[in-house]
């Protein structure tokens, strides 16, 4: 089993950007699919971007497509959400989660995720 620690949220204002981590630690993340979810309040946890093992391929949702990215660096065991142009639409506690075994490809539902972090707030302001 894995642990995953989310940083970076924060409150921003309309158009800005952050960046979110995902730290993994209890054992190396660099073959695991990883995706990202995201909640707000009196909602379901719906699909952001996820990353393959390798990093070579990401799949979006489409209301954050051309927005976010996702990116990984294995040999510091972390991935990585670029968040440009964020919207107040955008505000949600997001999460990072990683597939339960090794070379699987990722999946838009969070059922399919073993592993999940505790989440970070991020708040978009208008």
């Amino acid at each position: 089993q894995v642990q995953l620690v989310e940083s970076g949220g924060g409150l921003v204002q309309t158009g800005e950007s952050l960046r979110l981590s995902c730290t993994a630690s209890g054992r190396t993340i660099g073959s695991y699919a990883v995706g990202w979810f995201r909640q707000a309040p009196g909602e379901d946890r719906e699909f952001v971007a996820s990353i393959s093992w390798s990093g070579g391929n990401q799949w979006y949702a489409d209301s954050v497509n051309g927005r976010f990215t996702v990116f990984r660096d294995n040999a510091k065991n972390m991935v990585y959400l670029q968040m440009n142009s964020l919207q107040p639409e955008d505000t949600a506690v997001y999460y990072c989660a990683a597939v339960g075994k090794e070379g699987l490809q990722p999946n838009e539902r969070p059922a399919y995720y073993d592993d999940w972090g505790q989440g970070t707030q991020v708040t978009v302001s208008s």
